[in-house]
C-alpha cells in the first residue's frame, strides 16, 4: 500500500506553489535533527531507519490517490502530473539504527530537489518520533536491567501497527524478545509467550491449568502463579516439573519483596534452576529499584509502547542549504532560521563521536560540509542509506542491536543514571574553517555564523 497520503496537506501545498514560482526543483538539503533531548534524558537512540527505508519505497502516488487529490483541489493538473511519476531520486545520509544521538545530531540528511525533498517530511518525522522515543525508552529499561532479559508486551496498550514498531525498536535498544508476533513475522524479532490469568481461570483447578500448560510446552514453560494462593501455586508448579520448571512469573504485589520470598520456597524445594520473572507495569525506575532482588527477567508493556511511560524527541525537519537555480551544478548555499528558540544552523552536516584514549565518548562534534579525516579518537556517525532514488543501507536489525550496545558502552558511567540530568556528552558545532563554537541548540545565545 503506498505510504504517499501519510503527510500533511501543507506539503502538497508548498510544491504546488513553488511549481508556480519556479522554485520547486532547486536542489536542495534538508535535515531531521533534535534541537534539544527531552527533559531530563541523556541520551537519544536512533531507531525506524530500515522502516523508513521501506516506507520511502512504498512512496507513490498512484492512479486513485492523485485523483482523490484533484478531486479536492488539492492537486493541479502541473502537480498531478508531477505526482503520477513520482520516485524520490535524491540521496539519504544518517545514523544508522542503533546509534546514540545527542543534541543537534544530524540524524537523517535529505538532498535532492525541494518538491521530493519536501513531501516526505511529515512521513520521515513520524517514523522517527516515533521509533527513537520507544528505543530511548527501552534502553533505559535494558541498562537497569544490567545484563537481565527483558520482554515487551505491550501490543495491547497501543495502536496495532504502532505496537509493531514500538517492538522493532525495544529490541533495537537491548529487548531480548517481544510478545508480538507481527514483529516476530515483519522483522525476526524474537517472541514468547505463556498465559494469562483466564488460562487458569477456564479450568477446573489451577493444577489442571498447570497439568495441560506443561503437557503442552514441556517443564520448562513459565507459569504464572499468582491467580490463587502464591505459595501453593510454586509448589504445585515444581512438584509437577519434578522441580525442572523453568520458570515463575509474578505479576501483582510488591516484587521485591514477593521475588524474594519466592526464591527462597523455590530453592527449599530444590527448584534452584527455575527462574523469576516480573511483570506488570513496570518502567525502568522499578526495574533499577529490582537490581538487588533476586529476578532473573522482566516484562514490559504500557512503559515501553506508550507516551505515559517516556518523553517525546521533538524531531524536526528543516531546509539547511539550496540551489539559486535548477542547473545541477548551482551552488548550494547555507540556510537557517533565526527565529527565538527555534534556530537552526545552515549548511549540510557531518558528525562524529569524539572518543578519549580510554574509547569514552567526550563530545558530539557537528560540523557543515566534508567531515576530517585521519583522527584517529572521532568517529564518523553518518552512513550512505539512499543513492540517487535506490536503497543502499538497508541492513539486518540484529546489526542494529549490536551497534547500539556499543554505542551505548562508549558513554561515560553517568550516562547510564536513571536520574534525571543533562546530556552526557556536548555536541560541539565547528565552524567551517575547525574552529570549535557553541551549539546554539544547547544555549541561550544567537547562533554562531556559519
Amino acid at each position: 500500500m503506498t505510504t504517499a497520503l501519510l503527510t500533511d496537506h501543507y506539503e502538497l501545498t508548498m510544491v504546488r506553489a513553488a511549481m508556480g514560482s519556479g522554485t520547486a526543483f532547486r536542489r536542495s538539503v534538508f535535515e531531521l535533527f533534535p534541537r534539544r533531548l527531552p527533559e531530563g534524558r541523556r541520551y537519544g537512540v536512533v531507531a525506524g531507519v530500515g522502516r523508513m527505508l521501506d516506507a520511502i519505497e512504498d512512496f507513490t502516488f498512484d492512479e486513485e490517490t492523485v485523483t482523490y487529490l484533484a478531486e479536492r483541489s488539492i492537486a493541479n493538473d502541473e502537480l498531478a502530473a508531477w505526482l503520477r511519476d513520482f520516485r524520490f531520486t535524491g540521496q539519504m545520509w544518517g545514523y544508522p539504527e542503533g546509534e546514540i544521538y545527542f543534541p543537534g545530531s544530524p540524524l537523517l540528511r535529505v538532498e535532492g530537489n525541494f518538491a521530493e525533498c519536501c513531501v516526505m517530511e511529515t512521513l520521515l518525522l513520524s517514523i522517527y518520533n516515533h521509533d527513537c522515543a520507544m528505543a530511548s525508552a527501552a534502553s533505559r529499561m535494558t541498562a537497569m536491567a544490567e545484563g537481565r532479559p527483558c520482554i515487551e508486551m505491550g501490543a495491547r496498550r497501543a495502536h496495532e501497527w504502532a505496537a509493531v514498531a514500538a517492538a522493532r525498536a525495544a529490541y533495537v535498544a537491548g529487548f531480548a524478545t517481544t510478545s508480538n508476533l507481527q514483529a516476530g513475522r515483519s522483522w525476526g524479532v524474537p517472541t514468547t509467550g505463556t498465559a494469562a490469568h483466564s488460562f487458569t481461570l477456564l479450568h477446573d483447578s489451577e493444577e489442571g491449568a498447570f497439568q495441560a500448560q506443561i503437557n503442552a510446552f514441556g517443564p520448562g514453560t513459565t507459569l504464572l502463579v499468582d491467580t490463587y494462593d502464591l505459595e501453593e501455586a510454586v509448589r504445585t508448579g515444581v512438584r509437577l516439573t519434578e522441580g525442572k520448571l523453568g520458570a515463575i512469573r509474578l505479576d501483582s504485589g510488591e516484587h521485591a519483596i514477593v521475588a524474594r520470598q519466592m526464591r527462597d520456597l523455590l530453592d527449599d524445594l530444590g527448584a534452584e534452576d527455575t527462574k523469576i520473572i516480573v511483570t506488570s507495569d513496570l518502567d525502568e525506575y522499578q526495574i533499577a529499584a529490582l537490581r538487588g532482588a533476586p529476578v532473573d527477567g522482566y516484562g514490559v508493556g504500557t512503559s515501553v509502547v506508550t507516551g505515559s511511560g517516556h518523553p517525546t524527541c521533538g524531531f524536526v525537519y528543516k531546509l539547511v542549504a539550496r540551489a539559486d537555480s535548477d542547473a545541477a551544478d548551482a551552488e548550494l548555499k547555507p540556510v537557517a532560521k533565526k527565529s527565538l528558540n527555534k534556530n537552526t544552523v545552515g549548511g549540510r552536516k557531518f558528525a562524529m563521536r569524539r572518543l578519549d584514549e580510554q574509547g569514552v565518548a567526550k563530545a558530539e562534534i557537528v560540523g557543515i560540509g566534508n567531515p576530517p579525516s585521519g583522527d584517529g579518537n572521532d568517529r564518523q556517525l553518518m552512513v550512505e542509506l539512499v543513492r540517487d532514488g535506490q536503497v543502499v543501507g538497508r541492513e539486518e536489525l540484529s546489526v542494529g542491536r549490536e551497534r547500539h550496545e556499543r554505542a551505548r558502552a562508549e558513554l561515560p558511567v553517568a550516562a547510564l543514571r536513571v536520574s534525571k540530568g543533562d546530556p552526557a556528552i556536548p555536541t560541539i558545532i565547528l565552524e567551517p574553517d575547525g574552529d570549535e563554537a557553541y551549539n546554539p541548540y544547547l544555549h541561550s545565545i544567537a547562533p554562531t555564523n556559519i
